[in-house]
């Protein structure tokens, strides 16, 4: 049984006729032990689809009108306020972006740590604790730095920080929302080899997301791929990144930047990912599709099998 399964999940934020649907009919799985990354540009509902898992989205201004959450085999959306306060962070916790916004500003770090232990291990609410968890995440003199306000550390050290806040209720699956966005490029190879090396060592599962396909090479075990609020493609990662199926993922393997080789005009999706409510009809991807047909615009393809564990969502992708 997989540790978190989303059958065909549908979100709308506001009500009745002024309804926008954000996340329309999203289905995939994690195992226990597994890393997904969910990948898109912005704007496709990656974080949305995230914070979903934990009941997280306020309702309203959101509003679950359909499918279902499965974590450990319970219902997401069917748990009362207290069996959600049990699953977050004591089965899934988040490493939010931006850990300068995230952290509390007027809080000593460890404070910040203890006030989770306390929620979820009040047994092990203790200094000693704190300091184990900022050892755990690479933290250098924890001692000393359990003392310090957010802002005397650097962005690196905060997001470590974060990932200790999240590990500090052991929980079975890590939530990683662009854990490397605005660190540069050596802290992101630092904070991804913590982040695997806690994997190993703790047995849990990680959904990673983001828009860095460089990143998804190295972590990933399988691949979802979001556009306009749907899944797009999914497939193991290996075979996405040696194969991509969908002209969306085709589209944002070309527009990687290129080490080797000559130097090459960098290739560019043309257009924007559209907004809520002003989804064209028919395939989402259609209007800025290199190889869109006049049907595209008819029917919005459904996510289909094409070969054993990959899932497209187009008829042409051959």
């Amino acid at each position: 049984m997989s540790l978190l399964e989303i059958k065909n999940l549908k979100m709308d934020f506001g009500r009745n006729s002024k309804a926008l649907r954000a996340i329309d009919d999203v289905s995939f799985s994690i195992g226990a032990g597994e890393t997904v990354c969910l990948v898109g540009e912005s704007g496709c509902g990656k974080t949305v689809t995230a914070l979903s898992i934990a009941r997280l989205v306020p309702v309203p201004p959101a509003n679950y009108v359909g499918g279902e959450i499965l974590l450990n085999g319970l219902d997401v959306l069917k748990m009362s306020q207290r069996e959600l306060r049990e699953i977050r962070g004591g089965v899934v916790s988040y490493v939010f972006q931006e850990p300068g916004a995230a952290l509390n500003p007027v809080f000593r770090v460890g404070n910040q740590i203890r006030e989770s232990l306390k929620l979820h291990r009040p047994e092990k609410a203790t200094n000693e604790e704190v300091i184990r968890l900022l050892k755990l995440v690479g933290i250098p003199a924890p001692e000393s730095r359990v003392r310090n306000y957010p802002f005397e550390m650097s962005g690196g050290m905060q997001q470590r920080v974060m990932i200790a806040m999240a590990l500090a209720s052991e929980p079975k699956l890590l939530v990683a929302d662009e854990p490397t966005t605005a660190l540069d490029v050596t802290i992101q190879a630092q904070i991804l080899d913590l982040l695997r090396d806690l994997k190993e060592r703790l047995g849990m599962a990680i959904l990673l997301i983001t828009h860095n396909l460089g990143i998804v090479g190295d972590m990933a075990d399988r691949v979802a791929v979001m556009y306009a609020g749907q899944i797009v493609e999914l497939a193991p990662a290996k075979e996405l990144l040696r194969r991509p199926l969908h002209p969306y993922t085709r589209a944002l393997m070309a527009s990687v930047p290129k080490l080797h080789g000559e130097a090459a005009r960098l290739s560019a999706i043309p257009g924007n990912v559209p907004r809520i409510g002003n989804f064209p009809p028919g395939c989402r991807f259609a209007p800025r599709c290199p190889i869109a047909k006049p049907e595209c615009s008819a029917k919005n393809p459904g996510l289909f099998e094409v070969e054993p564990g990959r899932l497209v969502r187009c008829p042409f992708w051959k």
